[in-house]
């Protein structure tokens, strides 16, 4: 899992949303969720669909993890 979702969980709650209205908002299925909660790959369309719905850059929703750790 070379990829977290940190940063996203952090802007939720910034914004004051959880997952599930995230998820409805932006029409997402329930196992693309269950895949970010994970760690787990989504298609960069579902990355651009979440930064364009909080105007943010790719950087801002996922990080980078050193597997080598």
């Amino acid at each position: 899992m070379p990829f977290s979702y940190k940063p996203l969980w952090r802007l939720l709650l910034e914004h004051d949303l959880n997952k599930t209205q995230l998820r409805e908002e932006l029409g997402l299925a329930t196992a693309t969720m269950a895949k970010m909660g994970k760690n787990e790959y989504v298609s960069m369309e579902i990355i651009d669909k979440i930064c364009n719905h909080f105007n943010v850059q790719p950087n801002e929703i996922i990080e980078w993890v050193n597997s080598d750790e």
